[in-house]
């Protein structure tokens, strides 16, 4: 598979389970090793992403996707894998995130509340919901909504990005998934325990 490939399957955000075990081993040749240096984010941007991607994959029993270096797997994707142009629609996505928050609370992204941040979350992921419903019964969208529309495809494709990052790092495919990419030793023929005989 290809570099465009793979990123035209992030762009689409593809469902992850449905991704054959190559791919996982492909995404996870995406991430970077550590001590990596951003070299497409700058630190507002990488800021803004941190606070999205936790609010996303927030800390439970295993690590957010912070945690997972999720940000830095963003910062790779957009370094090597996109074109300018791919590039320039994902900041100017991320600056329209901190356009709105300005618009409904005054503040920056990253320096709104948790509450905040949910909220103005929850609002791009169901306006992404009702877009697509649009779409299904009446095909293109009014010219009113393409603004909507634009903001909607970047919050789909950020989405995307952080969970096809966090779920092929090594902490979500070893600790938050269980499995291996190189099963364990084949037992074979082991005989049944008593309790699983009849």
């Amino acid at each position: 598979m290809q570099r465009r490939e793979a990123l035209r399957l992030l762009m689409a955000g593809g469902v992850l389970p449905a991704l054959p075990t190559n791919l996982f081993a492909f995404f996870q040749g995406a991430h970077p090793a550590s001590g990596y240096t951003l070299r497409t984010l700058n630190p507002h941007q990488n800021d803004t992403v941190v606070a999205m991607i936790d609010q996303i994959i927030p800390a439970t029993d295993t690590p957010s996707a912070q945690g997972a270096r999720v940000n830095e797997f963003i910062d790779v994707i957009l370094t090597e894998w996109a074109d300018a142009e791919e590039r320039m629609n994902f900041l100017d996505g991320l600056a329209g995130v901190d356009k709105q928050t300005n618009d409904l609370f005054g503040k920056n992204f990253v320096d709104a509340s948790p509450a905040q941040q949910v909220t103005l979350l929850r609002s791009m992921d169901e306006s992404v919901a009702a877009q697509r419903t649009r779409r299904m019964r009446h095909g293109n969208t009014i010219p009113e909504e393409r603004d909507k529309q634009l903001r909607g495809e970047f919050f789909n494709v950020f989405k995307g990005i952080t969970v096809h990052g966090y779920y092929t790092s090594e902490i979500g495919f070893s600790q938050e998934l269980n499995l291996q990419i190189i099963p364990g030793a084949q037992h074979g023929c082991a005989p049944l325990p008593a309790e699983k005989k009849a």
